[in-house]
């Protein structure tokens, strides 16, 4: 399964998620790849866009494995396994995630302010681009219920078998367009799979609230 591009993989998810008649509110993209599937869900499903802010939580000594992800307000989510077996330090890992509270608040001023979605009593609908372990969008989910949301669903174009079986633990609802026993990594299943600027998900969001 291959999607040209991000705004393809979100147009073939929404015509998924119409055909199995989901009914949102509004519609939650995580920054940066996330937002623009979910712009193209956000518009074929005629409903407001928005972000949910998540980071990820880098082991103090190669940062670029993941060891955990944090979201507002206070969700910290931990892979205790792997801090277990790669001997990370308390103090480091705490001085990692002091940096990365820092930049998550950044990230909200530069995409939410001045317009937080508000998410109570709401059917909420999590989109990233790809899940590869979960552990961001498992924060996505806590975020989101601990802000009162009545549903959490978690709607993706790809996902490891792994990742879906650990949302549908947290989620009340976990649709993934492909899910794939033998997942690689999120890049593999798009022919184009740029880097996404903060510029463009600034113009996305400004483009749907011009949308009627």
């Amino acid at each position: 399964m291959d999607f040209a591009t991000r705004e393809d993989a979100g147009q073939k998810l929404s015509r998924y998620l119409l055909d199995l008649k989901v009914q949102p509110d509004l519609v939650l993209g995580l920054p940066r790849g996330g937002v623009v599937v979910a712009a193209e869900v956000a518009r074929l499903l005629r409903l407001p866009l928005g972000v949910l802010v998540v980071r990820k939580i880098g082991h103090p000594r190669f940062r670029e494995f993941a060891v955990g992800a944090l979201a507002e307000p206070d969700v910290v989510i931990l892979d205790t396994h792997s801090i277990a077996t790669t001997g990370v330090v308390r103090e480091e890992l705490d001085e990692v995630i002091a940096e990365e509270r820092q930049r998550l608040k950044e990230y909200q001023y530069r995409f939410e302010h001045p317009r937080t979605p508000e998410l109570a009593d709401q059917r909420v609908l999590l989109v990233d681009d790809g899940l590869a372990t979960g552990a961001s969008m498992e924060a996505a989910v806590a975020a989101a219920k601990s802000r009162s949301a009545r549903q959490v669903i978690v709607a993706v174009p790809v996902a490891s078998d792994q990742a879906v079986h650990r949302l549908e633990r947290v989620a009340d609802r976990v649709l993934a367009y492909f899910s794939d026993p033998d997942f690689d990594a999120v890049g593999r299943y798009y022919q184009r799979f740029p880097q996404t600027t903060d510029e463009e998900v600034i113009a996305l969001l400004q483009a749907s609230r011009h949308c009627p």
